[in-house]
């Protein structure tokens, strides 16, 4: 496509669309056009050529079936965490879920449903007076659509599995325009297909999610001088082997104060027996000499707060992942030393663990196929404006490089970059042919070209 006909297609829309939007469609001559643009990883520099800031789920209608008459490229903006940036694509129409926040609790059938823009804190603060909660990521800023849809690794996978294993159904908008439900009784193949497929079907403006009831965790931060850290992850890997599905936790390196890096455990204790609680955590911290020890009974709302500090939006972040079996003592050795050499005080190394509830759903019971207990080991590089990302970029390879002798095959769609599409594809084992031909079925023209991960039969598009 020429520069001509591009902003051709682009006028076009902004025509077909500003009777219906109003002020809420942005081109890069409005004002407001760079704050809505930006995501929260500032290496990400596309452009797209409209922006339009939905309402409701007939907006969002109205948005896809105009970018396809004009075959104008097409990204969808819900929570916008997204490290690879793909909420954007050059010269295209950004269809914007962030005014669609809604939250609606029923206590008494114990589900939330939710708008395609909310994010985890949206959902938690709505379902926090009624002391329920559903299963998140580590992280409130996230979107719930997007960490649903392709998977949802939380703090409380042990006890309620992943965030998709508590999706109940979704109000999907199709590549053309018209809106499908998916759900056990309605579209039961894209319900299926939407729990790990991400957003290669269509704009999912509507979630239904179970809740469990659960007024408090008992969670925090345990964080250890870096001379400590081969015991500590040796000990962390023991313990988890055995750990029951009420416990759950993290380890990894933090920036401490000085800009070292801290070795760091963060348990969260999701059951009702207290005393046995405070015995998994006393046996953490027995792993070291704690230099922080933050860990209490706390609203599930308070314990997502705890990883905020770490992700600054503005600051250029590219992440590496790789799924092991377990966090062996070689494991520990290569993740102490990529610790070591980090490059950045902003840099991180999260282990995330894989167990309980959620490794004991059937495999082919959703598109999400990797259900046996392993870590998800994220490589976060992560260095201020205006610094060369090279060296950043180098750290971060050597780190994965390290663990690939032992990595499983594939990996986590949502921590994978465009360039890692082949090894989202490989994450779907044997549920991949059923995937294609649901992105066949759904969105023939690979309209959502730019979700996680890539689900076509051809090349990937630029995005």
């Amino acid at each position: 496509m020429t520069t001509t006909s591009a902003a051709a297609d682009a006028a076009a829309v902004v025509r077909a669309l500003r009777p219906r939007f109003a002020d809420r469609l942005l081109t890069p001559d409005d004002t407001g056009f760079p704050a809505a643009r930006q995501v929260w990883n500032a290496a990400v520099t596309r452009q797209p050529s409209v922006i339009a800031r939905c309402a409701d789920a007939a907006d969002v209608r109205a948005a896809v079936r105009v970018a396809a008459d004009a075959g104008m490229p097409l990204s969808v903006r819900a929570g916008g965490h997204d490290w690879a940036g793909r909420a954007l694509r050059d010269g295209g129409l950004v269809v914007d879920l962030t005014g669609l926040r809604e939250v609606t609790v029923d206590p008494v059938r114990r589900t939330a449903t939710v708008q395609g823009g909310a994010l985890a804190t949206d959902l938690i603060a709505a379902t926090a007076p009624h002391g329920l909660v559903t299963a998140t990521g580590v992280v409130g800023s996230v979107g719930l659509a997007g960490l649903t849809t392709v998977g949802g690794y939380g703090p409380l996978i042990g006890r309620y599995g992943l965030a998709l294993d508590n999706l109940l159904g979704a109000e999907v908008v199709l590549a053309d325009g018209t809106t499908a439900t998916a759900g056990p009784d309605d579209d039961a193949e894209l319900w299926w297909a939407l729990r790990g497929g991400g957003g290669n079907f269509g704009v999912v403006t509507k979630l239904r999610y179970r809740l469990h009831d659960l007024p408090s965790v008992l969670a925090g931060m345990l964080l250890f001088r870096y001379p400590e850290a081969g015991a500590v992850l040796r000990g962390y890997a023991e313990i988890v082997a055995g750990a029951p599905d009420d416990l759950t936790v993290m380890t990894g390196f933090l920036p401490g104060p000085d800009g070292r890096p801290l070795v760091f455990l963060c348990p969260f204790w999701s059951g009702t027996d207290a005393a046995a609680g405070e015995r998994a955590v006393a046996r953490l911290r027995s792993l070291g000499h704690p230099v922080v020890d933050q860990v209490g009974a706390m609203p599930y709302a308070a314990a997502l707060r705890m990883f905020d500090a770490s992700v600054v939006d503005g600051n250029h972040y590219l992440l590496r992942s790789r799924w092991l079996t377990d966090l062996s003592p070689d494991v520990a050795d290569a993740l102490v030393a990529g610790a070591g050499a980090v490059t950045s005080p902003y840099s991180a190394l999260i282990v995330n663990r894989f167990h309980g509830a959620a490794a004991r759903v059937d495999p082919g019971a959703t598109a999400f196929a990797q259900r046996v207990p392993h870590q998800v080991v994220e490589v976060i590089a992560a260095w201020p404006p205006g610094e060369s990302p090279d060296p950043h970029r180098a750290w971060a390879d050597s780190v994965a490089a390290a663990l690939d002798p032992v990595a499983l095959p594939g990996g986590y769609p949502n921590l994978l970059g465009p360039d890692d599409d082949e090894r989202a594809r490989e994450s779907y084992a044997g549920n991949l042919g059923r995937l294609l031909a649901a992105k066949r079925r759904y969105d023939p023209g690979n309209v959502f070209a730019s979700a996680a991960p890539a689900l076509v039969d051809v090349p990937r598009q630029p995005i």
